[in-house]
């Protein structure tokens, strides 16, 4: 091999192996660093798109995720205001059975009435005060429009909505109770018909306690109704969250293979980089004198 000044092969043989051994070295302390061995686009083109894709579906994910528990939360809320309702349309059987009993004089009739009135009243108060996120779902404002519960990634109505159904959300007032169970009558004789009062009544428009306690059970019964609709409607959602949940696993999984460094390969390959940048640099140091060989042949 002849020996020249000008150009120095070893050296630069060298440098290039040294400048491999710093890249590496370099990567390796990037990808130990952040716990990623897809850090840039250069790393794996192909993975790196990847890998930008399954991260926008998770925080699609995530986001379907919370409209399904929000949906679930909205629904929670109406069962429970419903749950109230039933108590005190419960108390009202009772005291419209009472009242039935025909051993009341007209004072505890009256007294009957007055409990009876300050419960429907509150059934009221009740449906016209159960909101959620801004809209009442008890008051009859949402019956004839349908709720879409965004729970997938897309606009596919039937594999990324749930639609809630307006009957979900009719009113709870009390004289829509009964009419909802096919009796139709004014919100000011209802206590008066429970509590067996009100005799100057059309004897064709009168309803005793004893009827009374019929329709109120027709009530009950349509209450119980709604509650399962309801029910039904919380069921999908949650069976939707489930599903979100092992979608999200299944990517993050994915994502995890495709993208998460080997901290253990790593910390091999920063072994390896920092033992030949070592010996590349100490080389390097001998191949620059090999020209002044030269000197010795003078």
């Amino acid at each position: 091999m002849a020996i020249t000044i000008n150009t120095n092969l070893s050296s630069q043989i060298v440098q290039s192996n040294l400048n491999k051994a710093t890249t590496s070295l370099n990567q390796a302390i990037e990808r130990m660093t952040t716990g990623y061995k897809i850090n840039h686009a250069a790393d794996n083109a192909a993975g790196y798109s990847i890998a930008r894709s399954w991260e926008a579906k998770l925080g699609s994910l995530d986001v379907a995720a919370d409209n399904a528990a929000t949906g679930a939360d909205m629904l929670s809320t109406l069962e429970d205001h419903y749950a109230l309702v039933s108590t005190h349309v419960q108390r009202i059987r009772d005291l419209t059975e009472q009242a039935a009993n025909g051993t009341y004089g007209e004072q505890s009739l009256k007294a009957i009435q007055e409990e009876i009135n300050a419960r429907l009243d509150e059934i009221d108060r009740i449906a016209l005060n159960c909101e959620f996120s801004g809209q009442n779902l008890m008051d009859g404002t949402l019956e004839n429009k349908n709720i879409a519960i965004q729970v997938g990634l897309d606009s596919d109505g039937g594999r990324s909505q749930i639609s809630l159904e307006g009957k979900l959300f009719k009113s709870g007032k009390i004289a829509d109770l009964f009419k909802d169970a096919g009796f139709e009558i004014d919100r000011a004789d209802i206590a008066k018909f429970c509590a067996n009062l009100d005799p100057e009544t059309d004897p064709d428009d009168r309803v005793d306690a004893a009827d009374m306690l019929v329709k109120i059970d027709d009530v009950i019964d349509k209450i119980s109704s709604r509650v399962t609709t309801l029910g039904a409607a919380q069921n999908r959602i949650e069976s939707a969250i489930e599903s979100i949940a092992v979608q999200s696993e299944n990517i993050t999984s994915s994502l995890s293979t495709l993208r998460d460094a080997d901290v253990a390969q790593e910390s091999s390959n920063f072994l390896k980089a920092q033992i030949l940048q070592q010996a590349s640099a100490t080389l390097l140091a001998t191949a620059n004198q090999t020209p002044s060989i030269a000197l010795n042949l003078l």
